[in-house]
């Protein structure tokens, strides 16, 4: 479902006003005590957070984002606050970003945290959005939708409820059965809940979903405010017991690297292992990769997958450049362009069935396209504005440096898996146990095949050959252009062409034939542009990347078998203690590699998810046991 962003309107008195529900977004007596009264001091905040490792909070509408801003900088206030806040929040109609530098201009308080918030406000895309706020200690989950999808789709256990739409006269949606017994579903051992509204209907609906309720004093004119407490389950400790946080990443490309950095941030010490001698040696070695969505008519699993990687994983660069780290990346633009007259037609319907925000993806006539590339071409397609290339090896670097003292790497280390004492050993060839840890992570691209304990993934080696081309600085194309291949602009001097896509073909030499091919694609893309270029005096690289038999990566706990005697559900599934994947990425490791990251790293930190609970049962690992599998051939 497309979404509507909201119309910034202001009743008589000046409070901000939503003209779809006819009602104003917060209490006329003040927004900001509202914040204060009802929802932090209702939930007992900010003494119940005071010690905890985390603490998380779900909302039931974000609106303006007052009630995030309050929280955070109470937060930031009280020197015992948990070590990390998760503000989880769903939104219909999100603000745009200079609406909301307006709004939160009413409160000059918040001025460094409101504009590092809209600094970060993401694209106005359907979907979960995670935003890293507070140098990481501070997390923001927002849903765009409808929050009856999004609290079906969210994976977290929230320690208090904001509940704050508009009135349950207004948009009874939001107050439903459905809703109150979704939050029940969310709900952590002990979990609170506060609302200004005191409706009946309200009030039974929450105790029939299993919530304690009581009126108390109500702020400003409004004499009553609802407080409650989920009874479904025992109250959990005051304090929260860190378990062991320390894990083994086999494999320095974008994956292992992307998920060192993720639980390094999060306090985690981790020893990542490589038989290279550095990072991005195998399938993340290329001089320039895409990064970019793949949408599709039916954002089916492949395109919201696609465009949450791309969102999220432009996000990770920009934290990491403001950081200082070196990551050589250019979100230039990318044309897809169409391969005939009726891909064209498809690619301008997708464009106006998702409704897309135009930054993020239009669609182009080739004139348009010839425009934006610099290079005449015969058909439109898409154009994705805030895409374009990054160069992996500089990425799998940045990571590293970014966990700092909390990832140690060991390399030219080939090693197998142990288990003794609770504990993986990674062993190498002389038997020696290089490192040991509860937790360990098989980001060994197509060397998850020579573990046996993954024997049940079907992952398969798919032989990429890029070919470089010597490019001078501005020529053209200026962006990447698509097609049955890609091609990038000129960096350092060359640009990439490519890459072909052979499955189960483990040469690792340099193939004339491979050149022509790209040349091909190349040329069916650019016309007229290879003229003078000479396969057989080309540069190039072979890389081998890990695939998977649904083009989807394989993120999560590895199985303990490699096959289902009778149906089950996928939760019921035996896992390998400890043992996780990270893999088949195939031609999208740089799309996926930071949302697969913080997801695995989530889910072993015991977080609220980065993504919907579809797309997370759509990357398990054991989801193959389930259904028969077919190879890939190609890869686009």
């Amino acid at each position: 479902m497309p979404i509507t962003p909201a119309s910034l309107s202001f009743a008589d008195d000046g409070t901000p006003f939503s003209a779809t529900y006819d009602d104003v977004y917060h209490s006329s007596d003040g927004g900001l005590g509202q914040a204060h009264h009802v929802f932090l001091a209702g939930n007992g905040l900010p003494a119940r957070w005071r010690g905890r490792e985390r603490f998380v909070i779900v909302e039931t509408g974000f609106g303006l984002g007052l009630n995030f801003l309050a929280t955070w900088a109470a937060w930031r206030a009280d020197p015992q606050r948990s070590a990390r806040l998760h503000f989880v929040s769903c939104e219909l109609h999100p603000f745009r970003v200079d609406d909301l530098v307006r709004l939160h201009a009413r409160w000059p308080e918040f001025a460094p945290l409101a504009a590092e918030l809209q600094a970060q406000w993401p694209c106005l895309a359907p979907g979960v959005h995670r935003l890293h706020l507070d140098d990481g200690r501070v997390c923001l989950t927002l849903w765009l939708g409808d929050a009856r999808d999004g609290l079906a789709q969210l994976d977290a256990r929230a320690d208090a409820f904001l509940l704050d739409g508009f009135s349950p006269a207004k948009n009874p949606e939001l107050w439903s059965a459905r809703i109150f017994h979704l939050l029940a579903r969310l709900a952590a051992p002990g979990a609170t809940l506060a609302t200004w509204s005191v409706a009946g209907e309200v009030r039974e609906g929450l105790r029939r979903a299993g919530f304690e309720v009581e009126k108390a004093p109500g702020f400003g004119g409004k004499r009553q405010m609802l407080r409650g407490r989920y009874l479904g389950r025992e109250p959990a400790v005051a304090t929260d017991a860190a378990s062991a946080r320390q894990a083994l990443v086999i494999g320095a490309g974008v994956a292992g690297t992307s998920v060192a950095e993720r639980l390094a941030a999060r306090g985690w010490t981790v020893d990542v292992i490589d038989a290279a001698d550095g990072p991005g040696r195998g399938a993340s070695g290329n001089h320039a990769g895409v990064l970019r969505p793949l949408p599709s008519l039916d954002d089916n699993r492949m395109g919201r997958l696609t465009r949450a990687g791309s969102l999220y994983g432009w996000r990770h660069i920009r934290r990491l450049q403001a950081r200082g780290f070196a990551v050589r990346a250019e979100p230039c633009g990318v044309l897809h362009l169409a391969r005939d007259a009726a891909q064209e037609a498809k690619m301008r319907a997708v464009v106006e069935r998702l409704q897309l925000p135009a930054h993020h993806l239009r669609f182009v006539t080739a004139a348009q396209a010839g425009e934006l590339g610099g290079w005449p071409v015969p058909l439109g397609g898409w154009w994705f504005g805030d895409s374009g290339w990054v160069q992996p090896p500089s990425l799998c670097a940045a990571n590293l440096a970014a966990g700092g003292e909390r990832i140690r790497t060991h390399w030219n280390a080939r090693v197998r898996l142990a288990r003794a004492d609770d504990l993986w050993q990674a062993v190498d060839e002389h038997g020696a146990v290089v490192a040991a840890a509860p937790v360990a992570i098989l980001a060994a691209g197509t060397g998850i095949a020579g573990f046996p304990l993954a024997a049940a993934l079907p992952v398969v080696s798919a032989r990429g050959q890029v070919s470089l081309l010597p490019a001078d600085a501005g020529s053209p194309p200026r962006v990447v252009m698509c097609r049955m291949g890609y091609v990038s602009p000129a960096v350092d001097g060359l640009r990439c062409a490519g890459a072909t896509f052979d499955v189960d073909d483990d040469d690792g030499t340099l193939r004339e034939g491979d050149h022509r091919e790209n040349l091909d694609k190349l040329e069916a893309m650019l016309p007229g542009y290879t003229a003078g270029l000479d396969a057989a005096r080309l540069a190039g690289r072979v890389g081998f990347r890990p695939a998977s038999p649904d083009r989807l990566p394989l993120v999560g706990a590895v199985p303990a078998i490699d096959h289902l005697d009778k149906p089950c559900k996928l939760d019921d599934i035996p896992r390998q203690p400890g043992l996780y994947a990270l893999s088949g990425f195939g031609a999208r490791g740089l799309v996926w590699a930071a949302l697969a990251a913080e997801t695995l790293a989530s889910r072993l930190d015991g977080e609220p998810l980065p993504v919907e609970r579809d797309l997370v049962e759509a990357v398990d690992p054991a989801r193959f046991l389930l259904r028969p599998v077919r190879m890939p051939r190609t890869e686009e």
